[in-house]
C-alpha cells in the first residue's frame, strides 16, 4: 500500500509554552495535525526544527520515556497488523466464496466493511484521546482486533455473517490505532529523534503489505482461511502485552463539548454511501438501495454544511479551499483507489482466471509489494531534493502503463508478464501517492493540519470501500457481458478487465489534476 495510511494524525508541536519535556507534556491537549506538518516542516516526518540545529539536538521530549521504543511497540504492532489484514486478505475471497457459498458481490463485504468501520472510526481517533488515556484506548483497541479475529476464525461453515461481523470490529482498532501511532510519536521521542522514529514506523507499515499476499497464500495453501484469522489473534495477543506492559498516555484528558449531530451525520453520511454503492452490486437500483444512498449523500452534505458554520468544527473542510491541498487530495484519493482495485482484482483474476493455485498467487504478488515498500522510501527522499510535480506525474504514467498491460492479459499469460506488470504498477504507485500527500499537506497552515491529515485518511479509506464495491459490479458486469462461449476462466479474466479499465480511468483523473501540483518552490501554506 505503499504511503497509504503513513500521513497520518500527530499533536501540534511547540504548543507547550516553547518547552519540550515531560513536564510539560500534561499541558498538551491531543490535538492531531498532519505528519507531514503544517508551514515551514519538512515533508518527511512533519518536523519543524524552528530552533537552531544545536537547539534542535538538545531539544527533549515533550512526554519524557525510559525506553521510548519499547513504549511503542504495542502500537508499531497494532499498526502492522491492521496493514497486514488490509491487504492480505484479498487472498482469501475465493475460499470463502467456496466455504460459504455466497457470490463476488457479497464476499467483497469482508474487504469494504473493514475499511468501512475504519473510515467511519478514523475521524474520532483525536476526540477520543481528549477523553481517555491513550494507553486505555490502544488496549481496548487491540483486544477489538483480538476479539475480531477469533470471531472471523472459528464462524460457522454456514454462517458468512459471523466472520463478516469479526472482520468488521477488527476494523475499529485499525481505524484507532494508526492516528494513535504518530500521534505518540511525537510526544515521547526528542525532536532530534522523532525522523528516524517516523521511518521506523512507515517500514513497519509497508512491510506488511509486503508480505501480505505471500504470507497468506501460504497459510490458506498449507492450512485454511481460518488460519489467516489465527495468526491475526497471535499478533494481537502479543501487542496487547506490549501495550499493557509498556503503553503511555503522554496527553492530558481535556474533555471538549461533543457535537452529537456532526457525529451522527458523520457516520449516517460516510456510512451510508459506502453501504449503498455496495448494495447495488447485489440487489441493483431497488427502492432501498436508492433511500440509502440519498440518505448517505444528504448527510454528507449537511455534515459539510455544519462543519463550515461551526466555531469549532471536528473537521475544518475549509482546507478544501486552498488548491495544492485539494489536488494533492485528489491524486491520493485516486491513487489509493488504484491500488486497493488492483488488490482486489489480481488474486481472484489469477486463481479463477488463470488457475494459479493460491499459495503461488502470493508468491506472484510478492515482488510487486517489496518493490511499493522500495519506491515508497525513495520517493519521501525524491521529493525533498526535486519536489512533487515530476515524480507525481511520472508515477502516474508509469500506472497507466501498468494498468494497460494487465488489461492485455489473458488465461494463457505467462505469470513473468504479470509480475512484471504488477511491478510497473507497483512502481507508479508510490511514486505518486507519497509526493502527493506531502505536498498537500504541507500546503496547510498550521492550523489546518489537523483537519488537513484526518480528510486524507477519511476520504481514502471511504473511497477505497466505494471503489471496491464498484470493482465487484464491473466484475460482474464484465463476467456477464462475456460472449465467447462457456469458459468459466476466460469470463472471469473480461470481468477483471472491466475492473482495471475503471482503475485506468482514475489514473488519467489523477494525471489531469497533478497539473494543479506546483513544483518544489510553488508549496507554500495556506495556498
Amino acid at each position: 500500500m505503499g504511503s497509504t495510511m503513513f500521513e497520518t494524525t500527530m499533536p501540534k508541536m511547540g504548543e507547550n509554552g516553547g518547552k519540550m519535556s515531560g513536564e510539560t507534556a500534561g499541558k498538551t491537549d491531543g490535538t492531531l495535525v498532519g505528519s507531514e506538518g503544517g508551514a515551514g516542516h519538512s515533508a518527511v516526518g512533519g518536523i519543524s526544527a524552528g530552533a537552531d540545529g544545536q537547539e534542535f539536538m538538545d531539544a527533549k521530549a515533550r512526554f519524557h520515556v525510559e525506553h521510548p521504543n519499547l513504549a511503542m511497540l504495542g502500537l508499531y504492532l497494532g499498526a502492522f497488523l491492521g496493514m497486514l489484514s488490509e491487504t492480505s486478505m484479498n487472498i482469501a475471497l475465493p475460499d470463502l466464496m467456496g466455504t460459504f457459498h455466497v457470490s463476488t458481490g457479497v464476499v467483497q463485504w469482508m474487504v469494504v466493511g473493514y475499511m468501512l468501520v475504519i473510515g467511519i472510526v478514523l475521524p474520532f481517533a483525536g476526540l477520543l484521546m481528549k477523553w481517555f488515556k491513550a494507553k486505555s484506548i490502544l488496549i481496548v483497541a487491540l483486544c477489538a482486533f483480538f476479539v475480531g479475529a477469533l470471531v472471523s476464525g472459528f464462524a460457522p461453515s454456514s454462517a458468512f455473517a459471523v466472520v463478516l461481523v469479526g472482520r468488521m470490529i477488527q476494523g475499529i482498532s485499525t481505524g484507532l490505532v494508526l492516528p494513535m501511532m504518530f500521534s505518540v510519536i511525537t510526544e515521547i521521542f526528542p525532536l532530534a529523534k522523532i525522523g528516524a522514529a517516523m521511518g521506523t514506523a512507515s517500514l513497519v507499515i509497508m512491510f506488511a503489505p509486503a508480505i501480505g499476499p505471500t504470507l497468506a497464500g501460504a497459510l490458506i495453501g498449507t492450512l485454511s482461511w481460518r488460519a489467516i484469522f489465527f495468526f491475526f489473534a497471535i499478533i494481537a495477543a502479543v501487542a496487547i502485552v506490549c501495550a499493557f506492559v509498556w503503553g503511555v498516555s503522554p496527553y492530558k484528558q481535556t474533555k471538549p463539548k461533543i457535537d452529537a449531530l456532526s457525529c451522527l451525520t458523520s457516520v449516517l453520511g460516510f456510512g451510508g454511501l459506502v453501504l449503498g454503492v455496495s448494495l447495488i452490486s447485489v440487489l441493483g437500483f431497488a427502492p432501498p438501495v436508492i433511500v440509502v444512498l440519498a440518505v448517505g449523500v444528504l448527510s454528507i452534505v449537511w455534515y459539510s454544511y455544519r462543519q463550515l458554520h461551526m466555531s469549532n468544527p471536528v473537521i475544518d473542510l475549509r482546507a478544501l479551499g486552498i488548491r495544492q491541498f485539494t489536488a494533492g487530495a485528489i491524486i491520493v484519493m485516486m491513487n489509493f483507489g488504484i491500488t486497493l482495485a488492483s488488490m482486489y482484482l489480481m488474486p481472484q483474476e489469477l486463481q479463477k482466471g488463470m488457475g494459479v493455485a493460491v499459495a503461488m498467487t502470493g508468491l506472484v504478488m510478492l515482488p510487486g509489494g517489496v518493490v511499493n515498500a522500495i519506491v515508497s522510501l525513495l520517493a519521501g527522499r525524491l521529493y525533498d531534493s526535486i519536489g512533487p510535480k515530476w515524480l507525481i506525474r511520472v508515477g502516474l504514467l508509469l500506472s497507466m502503463v501498468g494498468l494497460v498491460l494487465l488489461m492485455m492479459a489473458k488465461p494463457s499469460s505467462s505469470m513473468a508478464f504479470i509480475i512484471a506488470a504488477h511491478v510497473i504498477l507497483m512502481i507508479g504507485v508510490p511514486m505518486a501517492m507519497s509526493p502527493a500527500q506531502s505536498s498537500a499537506l504541507a500546503s496547510l497552515p498550521e492550523h489546518l493540519s489537523t483537519d488537513g491529515s484526518t480528510i486524507l485518511n477519511t476520504l481514502q479509506q471511504v473511497l477505497g470501500a466505494v471503489v471496491t464495491a464498484i470493482a465487484t459490479i464491473l466484475l460482474a458486469a464484465g463476467q456477464n457481458s462475456y460472449a465467447g462461449g462457456a469458459s468459466e476462466p476466460m469470463a472471469f479474466v473480461t470481468g477483471s478487465r472491466w475492473g482495471f479499465i475503471f482503475a485506468l480511468v482514475l489514473a488519467v483523473v489523477a494525471f489531469v489534476v497533478s497539473f494543479a501540483i506546483r513544483g518544489k518552490d510553488g508549496v507554500k501554506s495556506g495556498h
